[in-house]
């Protein structure tokens, strides 16, 4: 039978190597490489679900640490799962918590089967396994799981990274045999840490696991750019040309040009909202800070020739004002701009991979500081 989930490999630039796809889920079409904006308790933070969808988002990520602790995956599921709950219509993946274990908990116990932490909320105890983690996220409902898996940091010492990197192989065999959802697929994760040769070895193991598709975890922790630029180069020949890519919790605007230089098809991150936060702006000209009063009377909009609601309708001089007076729509209004800023950045990319031209399209952006 087949899986609800599909990948199509559509094109291959001929000047790069980079990859255009689409995946095909029981809620929608993503048109790959993708940008998907993180939706971490239910809600894109300051977002509704119209903006994000207006800001042309195909997918969505949850996080399944924080719907697990609030309001519970039973509550979830009671309301008929993620897409019902929080008013979203098109793909959703939820990630495992394996990260926010590692870095959130108060304390935390690695044991080979799981692991035992403290919530960050009240210091309560819990236990993650692979089999517990499958039925919170087969609870949530969205369309893409991903595994439960042990993120080493990137300061890892080889043998530490080893054998994090051989137990994620064992609970990913695990979390295949308690995945039984028909409608959702499971993606494995490669780690290895920022040795070659296990990112190398995991890729294969976990290539021979014949997973929907795959995540690569644990980059973008602590190394250097050019060393995630390099696992990603490592990993490249040996990672399944039918199956889709997923480089975890990266998303910056020059961490997506590099990982779709070296095959990589879907991107997430908070960096979009958590900067509009504090008054930043993602421009091709680099970051904008609308703190600074040059942009008291400045009544352009952010960006020419974006399509953002923000952009269409106010000024710099107008988000600078609220800015300095902490309105909630100044975060508002630049989310929609980052989230479109990244959005129409990958339909540029698209474009470029379809007509071989993805390499003279990169070039020029990436001489620029994006941020």
């Amino acid at each position: 039978m087949p899986h609800p989930l599909s990948y199509q490999l559509l094109h291959t630039c001929a000047q790069t190597g980079a990859r255009r796809g689409r995946v095909t889920t029981p809620h929608g079409v993503i048109e790959t490489p993708c940008f998907m904006p993180v939706g971490t308790r239910a809600t894109v933070k300051t977002l509704l679900p119209r903006d994000v969808a207006e800001a042309g988002a195909s997918i969505i990520l949850a996080n399944t640490y924080h719907l697990y602790l609030r309001p519970g995956h039973a509550l979830v599921r009671e309301a008929g799962g993620l897409h019902p709950f929080m008013y979203w219509d098109r793909p959703i993946l939820t990630d495992s918590g394996g990260f926010q274990v590692f870095s959130l908990a108060n304390i935390n116990k690695i044991q080979e089967d799981g692991v035992l932490f403290r919530s960050h909320i009240d210091g309560s105890k819990h236990f993650f396994t692979p089999e517990s983690v499958m039925e919170v996220e087969q609870a949530l409902g969205a369309d893409i799981a991903m595994c439960f898996d042990e993120c080493a940091p990137g300061t890892a010492t080889e043998s530490y990274a080893r054998a994090a990197m051989e137990r994620t192989h064992r609970w990913a065999a695990r979390c295949q045999a308690a995945h039984t959802r028909s409608d959702q697929a499971l993606f494995g994760i490669v780690q290895g840490c920022v040795y070659p040769d296990l990112r190398i070895e995991s890729a294969k193991t976990l290539s021979d696991m014949d997973f929907v598709g795959y995540g690569i975890g644990g980059l973008s922790v602590g190394e250097p750019k050019p060393v995630m630029y390099e696992m990603l180069e490592v990993i490249r020949p040996h990672m399944p040309t039918n199956k889709p890519r997923y480089l975890m919790g990266v998303g910056s605007p020059d961490c997506l040009l590099e990982g779709v230089l070296r095959g990589v098809d879907m991107f997430d991150c908070v960096l979009q909202t958590r900067i509009a936060r504090h008054g930043l702006a993602l421009t091709r000209r680099g970051r904008m800070n609308l703190h600074n009063k040059k942009y008291e009377r400045d009544f352009t909009p952010i960006e020419d020739g974006c399509d953002c609601h923000a952009c269409r309708n106010f000024s710099r001089a107008y988000i600078r004002h609220l800015v300095s007076v902490e309105e909630p729509l100044a975060a508002q209004l630049l989310s929609i701009h980052n989230l479109r800023f990244s959005l129409r950045l990958m339909e540029d990319v698209r474009a470029a991979i379809e007509q071989d031209r993805y390499g003279d399209f990169v070039k020029p952006l990436l001489e620029v500081k994006l941020f």
